[in-house]
């Protein structure tokens, strides 16, 4: 008996290992198809998404071509508070580019790092700024994300849009506080002068960047 399963056990693991291999064969075979599937409508949901986020800074009307295919990839920029490479995306109308949307990051908040996406037209206008994450102090230093602004009739973010270099010299951009022209909520200054300083960096980037960005920007 014992002579019958020495010769048998060698035989059933062989048997067992084919079966495996030809399980995660399939099984690898189903995740692909599945993947290849799902693929689109996953890049189709992120897209949207995007441009959600795209559309509270730019509006729509103001330019005619595919936002998210005119692009510009940007290494780590020290001066938008980025350590990794990103992307601009380029906004033109009949072909000629009329702004510029990219990231940038206040490293100097009051809980941490709080990011941004800036959106600046091309003669220097700030056309709108968002904080797209923070970890800022829950009903102190968060009003300067819209969603939790109590004052929804004008979010603090929103006091930013139409400032440039040209019409406000750069010690102007602070909390009123320093002496400045930006308004904030009493006991909470640290984060809008993070926000602020990050954005006024944002506006320097975009002036001393803005021919390069637009002449490698992608037309079609």
């Amino acid at each position: 008996m014992s002579t019958v399963r020495e010769f048998t056990a060698p035989g059933m693991a062989a048997r067992t290992a084919a079966i495996l291999f030809v399980f995660v064969i399939v099984f690898t075979g189903l995740l692909s198809g599945a993947y290849q599937w799902t693929k689109p409508a996953i890049e189709a949901s992120a897209a949207e998404e995007k441009m959600k986020l795209i559309d509270e800074v730019l509006p729509r009307s103001e330019y005619d071509n595919a936002l998210l295919r005119d692009t510009v990839a940007l290494p780590p920029v020290p001066e938008l508070g980025l350590a990794d490479p990103s992307t601009a995306y380029i906004a033109r109308r009949a072909g000629q580019p009329v702004a510029a949307v990219f990231e940038a990051v206040a490293t100097d908040g009051y809980a941490g790092k709080i990011r941004l996406i800036v959106a600046v037209r091309a003669d220097g206008r700030v056309a709108g700024v968002r904080v797209t994450q923070h970890k800022e102090t829950p009903g102190l230093g968060d009003y300067v994300e819209v969603k939790k602004d109590k004052n929804k009739a004008r979010p603090w973010i929103a006091q930013f849009a139409g400032l440039s270099l040209a019409d406000v010299p750069a010690r102007e951009w602070k909390v009123r506080k320093d002496g400045g022209r930006i308004d904030y909520y009493a006991g909470a200054t640290v984060t809008p002068r993070a926000v602020t300083k990050a954005v006024l960096k944002a506006a320097q980037w975009f002036e001393a960047s803005r021919n390069t960005l637009f002449a490698q920007g992608d037309a079609r």
